[in-house]
C-alpha cells in the first residue's frame, strides 16, 4: 500500500495535490510520502516479530536522502552502508553508530579507518585480504572491529543479472567452500571480533525460493564453523525482497518472508540481521514529470517526450525496468505511446508501446515506485543538472534536496590558466 491516490480527479501524495508541487517546485521532481515510509518500516518489523531481537538496518544505497534516513532512524532502524559517504549520511541522520553495518566489496583504507573511528557495529568483510587490512588498522589505533564474513553461496537470485550478487561469478563475498578456513584464520587476529556470517544474493527477488536455498547453506556453514571451534553469534541475511512495479503484480509479502526466515533459521542460536532497502522505500516515492510534447514518427504510436530523463531515473535505461506511468489528472481517455526523455540517447526510453492515460503537451504524469534507486542513481548527463526531491507529510511538503542547476555544477570546474 502507498499514499499516492486520486482525490477529486487529481493524483495526491497523502493530502498534497501533485499539481501544487509541480507548480511550486517545477519538474522533474521526486515526491516521497512520509506515511508510506513509516508504514513500510513498521510492516517489515512486524513481519520479523517472531524472531528474537532482530537487527534491521536500512540499505542506504536505496535512498540516501537525509530526510528519508531521519524518518527511518526515528523508526529505530540502523543503516547498511557501502561507502564512507553513506556512513556520513547515516550518522548525520541520527542513526546510532552501533546500529550501522558497513558492507561493500571495495572498502578503502580510509573508509575502514572511518568506520573504526565512528564506532560502527559491524564490518561485513568481503575477502580475506580485507580482513587482514582491517585487523592491521584496528591494531594500529587500539581498536577491535566486530566483523561478519560475507559468503557467496552460488545461488541464482533469478533477478536481473546486474543486480544479482550471490552467484559464483559475481564479485561479492568469499566462496562458500572456503569460508570455514578463511573465517578460522581471521578469527585468530586479535584486532578482529569475528562474530558472524553474512549473505546477500541480489535485489528485487520475486520468489522466496532462492533466499531459502541461500539461508539453508548458511545454516550448514554455521554448524561447520562451530564444529571447528569458531564462535558464531550473528547471521546477516541481507535484503533483496522485491516490490511490485506493475499494478496488480503479486510478490512475496514481508510476512511470508518473515515466516520463511523463522522456519529456516530455527535452532541457529544467533542474532539475525536484515538490510531491507527497496521494500521500504520503493513504493514510497514517485517521479513527477511534465509532457514536453508528443511527436509522430511514421505510422506507429506517438513518442510522448517528458522532461524527466535517464539521468533522473536510470533504471529503465540500465535494466529495462518497468515503472507504471500515469497521468496526474486522468480524463479516462487512453492511448498507446512510446514514453521517452529528452536526452540525446536512444537509451533514454522509459517504455515502448505502453498503454497509458492519454497525454498532451503540458500534462503532468508520474513514474510510480520510484522511491528506491531513483534520485540516488541520478547524474548530470547532457548538463541537465540534478533533480529535486520533496517529502510530503499529510497536507504539507518540504523540498528535501534542492535542484542543482548545470551552472552550479560548472562552478566546481576550472579552466587552467595555461588554456586562457
Amino acid at each position: 500500500m502507498d499514499h499516492f491516490q486520486l482525490k477529486d480527479g487529481v493524483l495526491h501524495a497523502e493530502d498534497v495535490p501533485l499539481v501544487r508541487i509541480a507548480e511550486e517546485v517545477g519538474t522533474p521532481v521526486y515526491v516521497y510520502s512520509r506515511a508510506t515510509l513509516e508504514r513500510h518500516a513498521r510492516v517489515f518489523r512486524e513481519a520479523l516479530s517472531g524472531l528474537d531481537n532482530p537487527h534491521i538496518a536500512f540499505a542506504v544505497k536505496a535512498n540516501p536522502n537525509l530526510a528519508v534516513l531521519k524518518i527511518l532512524a526515528n523508526e529505530g532502524y540502523g543503516a547498511d552502508v557501502v561507502s564512507g559517504g553513506e556512513l556520513t549520511r547515516a550518522l548525520k541522520a541520527g542513526m546510532k553508530p552501533e546500529d550501522i553495518v558497513f558492507s561493500g566489496v571495495g572498502k578503502t583504507h580510509a573508509e575502514l579507518r572511518q568506520g573504526l573511528e565512528a564506532g560502527i557495529g559491524q564490518f561485513n568483510i568481503e575477502s580475506e585480504e580485507e580482513g587482514y587490512e582491517l585487523a592491521a588498522i584496528a591494531a594500529r589505533y587500539g581498536r577491535r572491529a566486530a566483523c561478519a564474513l560475507r559468503v557467496n553461496p552460488d545461488v541464482d537470485a533469478r533477478t536481473h543479472e546486474k543486480i544479482s550478487t550471490g552467484k559464483r561469478e559475481n564479485k561479492f563475498g568469499v566462496p562458500l567452500d572456503r569460508a570455514t578456513e578463511i573465517y578460522a584464520r581471521l578469527a585468530r587476529e586479535e584486532a578482529l571480533d569475528m562474530r558472524g556470517i553474512a549473505v546477500h544474493i541480489g535485489s528485487q527477488l520475486s520468489t522466496l525460493e532462492p533466499l531459502e536455498t541461500a539461508f539453508a547453506k548458511l545454516g550448514k556453514l554455521i554448524a561447520e564453523l562451530r564444529a571447528e571451534g569458531c564462535s558464531v553469534t550473528h547471521a546477516d541475511l541481507g535484503g533483496g525482497l522485491g516490490v511490485p512495479y506493475k499494478a496488480g503484480e503479486e510478490l512475496p509479502s514481508p510476512a511470508e518472508y518473515g515466516a520463511m526466515v523463522a522456519r529456516v533459521t530455527a535452532g541457529w542460536d544467533v542474532r539475525l540481521m536484515f538490510e531491507p532497502g527497496r521494500v521500504i522505500a520503493g513504493n514510497a516515492g514517485v517521479l513527477l514529470t511534465r509532457v514536453i510534447r508528443a511527436k509522430r514518427s511514421g505510422n506507429g504510436p506517438p513518442f510522448v517526450v517528458v522532461d524527466a530523463a535517464m539521468n533522473d531515473l536510470a533504471r529503465p535505461a540500465m535494466y529495462g525496468a518497468w515503472h507504471d506511468f500515469e497521468a496526474v489528472e486522468p480524463t479516462g481517455a487512453t492511448m498507446t505511446a512510446h514514453i521517452v526523455g529528452p536526452i540525446c540517447e536512444t537509451g533514454d526510453t522509459f517504455a515502448m508501446d505502453r498503454d497509458c492515460d492519454a497525454l498532451v503537451a503540458g500534462d503532468l504524469a508520474v513514474f510510480r515506485t520510484a522511491g528506491a534507486y531513483g534520485a540516488t542513481m541520478a547524474s548530470s548527463y547532457n548538463s541537465r543538472g540534478f533533480v529535486a526531491e520533496t517529502l510530503v507529510d499529510g497536507d504539507r511538503y518540504a523540498v528535501v534536496a534542492d535542484r542543482i542547476a548545470a551552472s552550479a555544477i560548472m562552478d566546481a570546474e576550472r579552466v587552467p590558466a595555461w588554456l586562457a
